[in-house]
């Protein structure tokens, strides 16, 4: 009988250092020794910080604060505008070089992939000697960072990707799980939100390597399955595949949302935004190649409340028209006329193929329109395809 240590998976869990500021420092090289962050306009009312660097980290500058609260931890640090599509050329760049070590690539997140490289020991060496060739590829080739996590699972990968930063490899092995991890604080277990670790601590659950040794009943009393799932974790227990680069989940939804420059309150206005919206949330479902049974819409108020309210359709649809359609009515039944609104996020659900065969209306007419907006909107793909995202757009959205 095979010895199960034998068996394992070898297990990488690839994170970019800092990624979005990284990048943006590629094109502000004289940024690089000061502390900086990547941070939406505040005029706006996107003042949050969305990345920051080492030099700025060290400040106790974290991600998701506001600027000014930045600021008054470090007067100091230079702000620079996020470049979304910037981030996804390097990260589509990133993952060919993953590619070219396994097909078995599964990203996690625009900066975070897994990768199994089971497979390819044999021709590349061991999983650690595969990271630290990621790496200097990585660097050399892109003048881009990365932390690596090699493990038996995917769970220790992604903790060991954690574990040390900047720039470094950490290998969690059956053998050495324990001493690594164990120690770590109940907040550092993969899974474990804030909400989750106050529970555990009221429970006196203060690291990880007290959730292990703890009563698995216990753990379901308090969190109900996932208190179970996150004790097998932490025992290392996860046979969760690694998919193939090209076998990805279905999407499940496809949303788009804005925070405004100013509250809206006039309902041309409205109108405007969301067939802004809709525009981009269609135009996504039709590169998905699917189509959506239910329109949702959530609202913020100025007082950052936020309410969500959805409507399901009689005939799927990926065009912009009844998608914006549908949203105002979900807003004229739900919102108060004149109330001020600070964001909106239109979401299509309930997704299908678009190919899927589907009820035709009762009403022909309604099948004609529907076949006319689709292929509008795809003619406006293509354009926008060869000319960039601004070359067209609709008209009621160019009114904002």
């Amino acid at each position: 009988m095979m010895d199960k240590k034998n068996c394992d998976r070898t297990i990488l869990h690839c994170d970019m250092n800092g990624f979005f500021a990284s990048v943006e420092l590629l094109d502000y090289p004289e940024l690089r020794d000061k502390p900086m962050a990547v941070c939406g306009n505040p005029e706006n009312r996107h003042g949050i910080i969305l990345a920051k660097n080492e030099i700025a980290k060290a400040y106790g500058i974290v991600t998701a604060e506001t600027l000014w609260q930045a600021r008054k931890k470090c007067p100091e640090l230079q702000v620079v505008p996020p470049h979304h599509s910037k981030y996804k050329h390097y990260s589509k760049l990133i993952n060919e070089v993953y590619l070219q070590f396994t097909d078995q690539v599964e990203p996690f997140s625009v900066d975070e992939s897994w990768l199994d490289v089971t497979g390819s020991l044999g021709l590349f060496g061991s999983g650690e000697e595969i990271a630290n060739k990621i790496r200097k590829i990585v660097r050399e080739k892109y003048n881009l960072t990365l932390s690596a996590g090699v493990s038996f699972n995917k769970i220790f990968a992604k903790m060991g990707s954690d574990y040390k930063k900047p720039d470094a490899t950490t290998v969690i092995t059956r053998e050495n799980y324990k001493k690594i991890l164990w120690p770590l604080d109940i907040g550092e277990m993969f899974f474990v939100g804030a909400a989750t670790a106050t529970k555990l601590r009221s429970c006196g659950i203060n690291t990880i390597g007290d959730l292990a040794t703890s009563d698995k009943n216990m753990l379901l009393n308090i969190l109900g399955k996932h208190g179970a799932e996150i004790h097998a974790y932490a025992n290392g227990l996860d046979e969760t595949p690694v998919l193939r680069f090209d076998d990805r989940e279905p999407v499940k939804s496809i949303g788009h949302g804005n925070t405004f420059g100013h509250n809206l309150t006039d309902t041309e206005e409205i109108r405007s935004s969301i067939i802004s919206l809709s525009d981009a949330v269609a135009t996504r479902l039709r590169k998905h190649k699917v189509k959506a049974f239910g329109i949702k819409v959530d609202i913020k108020d100025t007082n950052l409340r936020t309410i969500s309210r959805q409507k399901q359709l009689d005939i799927p649809t990926n065009i912009t028209e009844t998608i914006s359609d549908t949203a105002m009515e979900i807003i004229a039944s739900s919102w108060p006329k004149g109330k001020p609104i600070r964001m909106l996020t239109v979401t299509a659900i309930n997704l299908c193929d678009e190919n899927q065969a589907q009820q035709l209306s009762l009403f022909a007419s309604e099948n004609v329109r529907s076949d006319k907006g689709e292929k509008m909107e795809r003619a406006m793909d293509d354009i926008r395809e060869k000319f960039g995202s601004a070359a067209i757009s609709f008209g009621g959205a160019l009114r904002r």
